[in-house]
């Protein structure tokens, strides 16, 4: 479906430069962009590159000078607006309120909302509770009684062990598992026995977890997830850890158990927590950070082990000067070598008095 520019224009409340009834036919990013499609740029750089795009128009920041060029619609934030108009060109998939399938396992104990969704293949256990348009897709796993909020999505082959809480407008995507055993043992007699696993988790509202995501149940309280905390695919999250609210973990992220965050915490790519930490609000964690002691809120770390930022940029520094380092210490081996053998032809003052007692 093709729409002009002025109508776009109108849509996202942005100003137009250039004409109105130009067709737009697709959206697409500034380097796949195609003659008929609209493109955005956020800041100068990408607006460069958005001049010398095959793109038909662009989505732009208010601050951007318009090019006779090519056309644009001015907006505050470029790339809310985009993905606005992007939903306009990009089929939807609409997924009405089906109740409970025929074909899905549910207890008769559990409660369901009206307005819920069961699909086939899915399993609710007894005692269950699922909110008003929470939707329960293929195969997903909500056992014993689990409680589900409103409005929250549990894509297929999702499992929520038995008491597992979820709040408001959470999404577990497929493959997640809540809720399962912490890896906790005791040694006894030579063998290791298993902890037992008494506890459970807790999503606050408006939570996101990826794909392939672990969260392992509390030991004998709850691994709890506060409010508005985002988390990657394949990220694994130890018993009895209490993570704060609004945090973003990204993918590969591991924290091991009883640690605690702050709110707004960042957890780059591959960052590991040994147990019992505490890192404090607005603590930012750089890829691959390893850390090993509790951190104080307001800083950023980074390497292995993880140190503050700027002492790690200067151990960064010094590696790289490492080869001529070697260098250096090679040569000056070489000369303190030279200077050694010099050193031990030279006749010393007592034998130059021998040779003159002799003579």
């Amino acid at each position: 479906m093709a729409h002009t520019l002025a109508d776009l224009a109108e849509r996202v409340g942005g100003r137009l430069a250039g004409p109105g009834d130009l067709c737009i036919t697709g959206v697409a990013s500034i380097a796949h962009a195609r003659p008929g499609e609209l493109t955005f740029a956020t800041n100068d750089q990408n607006w460069k590159k958005c001049l010398s795009s095959l793109a038909a128009a662009a989505i732009v920041p208010l601050q951007i000078t318009p090019a006779d060029s090519l056309p644009t619609i001015h907006v505050a934030d470029p790339e809310a607006a985009f993905a606005e108009i992007a939903t306009l060109f990009r089929r939807r998939i609409n997924r009405h309120c089906c109740g409970v399938s025929p074909r899905a396992i549910v207890s008769p104990t559990a409660k369901i909302a009206s307005s819920a969704s069961i699909y086939p293949g899915a399993f609710v256990g007894d005692g269950a509770v699922i909110g008003a348009r929470t939707r329960i897709m293929p195969n997903a796993v909500v056992m014993e009684h689990c409680q589900i909020g409103d409005d929250v999505t549990i894509f297929p082959n999702a499992t929520l062990y038995e008491n597992t809480i979820v709040g408001d407008r959470c999404i577990i995507h497929a493959g997640a598992v809540l809720g399962a055993y912490g890896f906790g043992y005791r040694t006894v007699q030579n063998q290791h026995q298993l902890v037992p696993q008494l506890g459970n988790v807790v999503l606050g509202s408006d939570v996101e977890i990826g794909a392939n995501t672990t969260i392992d149940r509390g030991t004998y309280d709850a691994t709890t997830i506060g409010d508005g905390t985002k988390i990657d695919d394949q990220v694994m999250i130890g018993h009895n850890s209490r993570i704060g609210r609004h945090n973003l973990l990204c993918s590969q992220v591991g924290i091991a158990g009883s640690c605690r965050t702050g709110d707004y915490v960042v957890m780059a790519g591959q960052v590991g927590l040994a147990d019992h930490l505490d890192i404090g609000d607005h603590v930012v964690l750089g890829a691959k950070a390893g850390v090993m002691h509790s951190i104080e809120p307001n800083q950023h770390y980074l390497g292995a082990p993880a140190t503050p930022i700027r002492e790690q940029l200067l151990v960064y520094a010094s590696m790289q000067k490492l080869p001529e380092l070697r260098r250096i210490v090679s040569r000056l081996e070489k000369q303190m070598a030279a200077l050694t053998q010099a050193a031990a032809a030279e006749p010393t003052s007592d034998q130059t008095a021998c040779q003159r007692d002799a003579a």
